[in-house]
């Protein structure tokens, strides 16, 4: 964006009020319980995982741990 933009006084126009869906602070740093367990995976979904996880700054087993929590939330 190489154009300025200028910022006036006047009217704007028709407001839509959009609810707050973000989730508090307390919500993010909430940590679920955790049990260990051992499992063995296919070489290449862990290549997957680790590739993305490095493409996303981010752990691999931390994205399969999500990966299967989304799941289960969407299946109860």
């Amino acid at each position: 964006m190489s154009r300025k933009i200028t910022y006036t006084d006047g009217p704007i126009g028709e407001v839509n009020v959009i609810r707050d869906f973000l989730p508090a602070p307390a919500e993010l740093a909430f940590r679920e319980e955790q049990v260990k367990v051992t499992i063995g995976l296919s070489k290449a979904s862990v290549a997957f995982f680790k590739r993305e996880a490095r493409e996303h700054h981010t752990q691999y087993q931390k994205m399969i741990r999500r990966l299967l929590d989304l799941y289960v939330a969407q299946h109860q």
